[in-house]
């Protein structure tokens, strides 16, 4: 899949949750960003993709960042229940989903990620 197709899935799908969550219509929405319902239908559905203006006031609109529109950043829920956001690159995601292609690897190393890191480290990179 295309990069562009992914971002406009996750534009679409952040777009319209964040929506649903504040209680607003894709009237509502397209009104407080100045574009029309239809628009906004087809950002939600991944149709169309918002300009860069647009993108900008969507994410005033709904409270957010345009990384987090964009799949850029991840809603993270610690153990307290308390969530926050991060940043992930597109790299980070790559390196995880091929990753998944091994499961037994994958996780195993989600088990103690720590030592696998270091274990890793230690195999691949050169001694001094």
């Amino acid at each position: 899949m295309k990069v562009i197709e992914v971002v406009k899935i996750m534009i679409g799908k952040r777009v319209k949750e964040l929506r649903i969550e504040k209680g607003l219509s894709q009237q509502e929405l397209g009104l407080a960003i100045g574009v029309t319902k239809v628009s906004v239908c087809g950002y939600e559905n991944g149709t169309r993709v918002p300009s860069l203006e647009n993108l900008v006031k969507i994410a005033e609109a709904l409270a957010t960042t345009t990384d987090y529109l964009l799949g850029r950043e991840v809603p993270i829920i610690n153990e307290e229940s308390k969530s926050y956001i991060a940043s992930i690159s597109y790299e980070d995601v790559r390196l995880i989903l091929e990753l998944r292609h091994y499961p037994n690897l994958y996780n195993k190393l989600l088990k103690d990620t720590k030592r696998s890191a270091s274990i890793i480290n230690k195999r691949l990179m050169p001694k001094d």
